[in-house]
């Protein structure tokens, strides 16, 4: 399947780590660093719940001769720390590490790629006054959280399976998201790969602390979870990404972003639910277009 230009594979991060600080004491938070490091245009990239840095390889590769791209993992998940408390692993703690990602940075302002998760904390931020968030793409994520994927999620959330090898894995990934939609094996290989840690008895797991499902889970109301009042807060142009499949964030929520707050550019996707992986040229030449405007 072609899917057209491929990213130069040579292309390599630079992977580096921030001290940030909770009520439960410090944590060092990881991040993959792409592009001229003196670059002061800055495009921050934030994955989604239980995924990880490196699913932006391919938009980062793609951005960084433009920009200086910046994929942290958040507490919890991948290189970095987890945390001392996991009820902290909440919109909140991870608004605050991303100040002092930003810090770190030294940057006045930043562009913001949120995936899901990602995106709520880039909504969150972009809220605050003097943001320093100055375009905000929401992939797949907004101010209303449909009650039927917090459930959804909350099934595989925190299971921590071990795995006999790569490919027992992979099998794993591939019916969680299957709602990304149509990829190569190289692609879901890759997908897969990116998530895993070896075990010193020779199995895999997902390298992610399985209590960042217990908050989660505490705090799945009966219906959906609206945020109206963040979104009406953002100020920056906002560009709104959403799988035209996609069970976390309705057509009708989507819509309504395009009227308020923001009133954010909409494009939907067709064939994919939640949520595109910003992996195919499509789909980086849409959020290129917007970051450029």
């Amino acid at each position: 399947m072609d899917r057209g230009p491929r990213p130069d594979l040579a292309v390599l991060p630079r992977e580096k780590r921030v001290q940030c600080a909770s009520s439960a004491g410090l944590h060092r938070m990881a991040y993959f660093e792409w592009g001229d490091a003196a670059n002061p245009d800055v495009l921050v990239c934030v994955h989604g719940l239980a995924r990880c840095a490196r699913d932006f390889d391919n938009l980062a590769r793609a951005l960084c001769g433009r920009y200086r791209v910046v994929c942290p993992d958040v507490a919890g998940r991948g290189d970095s720390d987890w945390l001392a408390d996991p009820m902290l692993y909440a919109i909140p703690q991870y608004v605050a590490d991303m100040v002092t990602l930003i810090a770190r940075l030294d940057v006045e302002r930043v562009r913001w790629v949120g995936t899901s998760m990602g995106g709520l904390i880039g909504m969150a931020l972009a809220a605050q006054k003097d943001s320093p968030v100055t375009r905000l793409v929401l992939n797949d994520a907004g101010p209303v959280i449909a009650h039927a994927a917090l459930v959804r999620i909350g099934e595989y959330l925190g299971t921590d399976p071990r795995f006999p090898s790569v490919a027992a894995a992979e099998q794993v990934v591939r019916a969680i998201s299957a709602p990304f939609g149509p990829h190569s094996d190289a692609e879901w290989r890759h997908l897969t790969e990116i998530l895993l840690r070896k075990e010193a008895d020779g199995r895999y797991r997902f390298h992610y602390d399985p209590r960042i499902a217990e908050p989660y889970r505490q705090e799945i109301p009966e219906g959906d979870i609206e945020v109206w009042p963040t979104w009406d807060a953002v100020r920056c142009p906002t560009l709104v990404i959403r799988g035209a499949e996609s069970d976390l964030l309705s057509r009708a929520t989507a819509e309504e972003m395009t009227r308020r707050g923001p009133q954010a550019k909409l494009v939907e996707l067709p064939g994919i639910g939640h949520a595109p992986t910003l992996m195919h040229e499509d789909q980086i030449a849409i959020v290129r277009e917007f970051l450029l405007a």
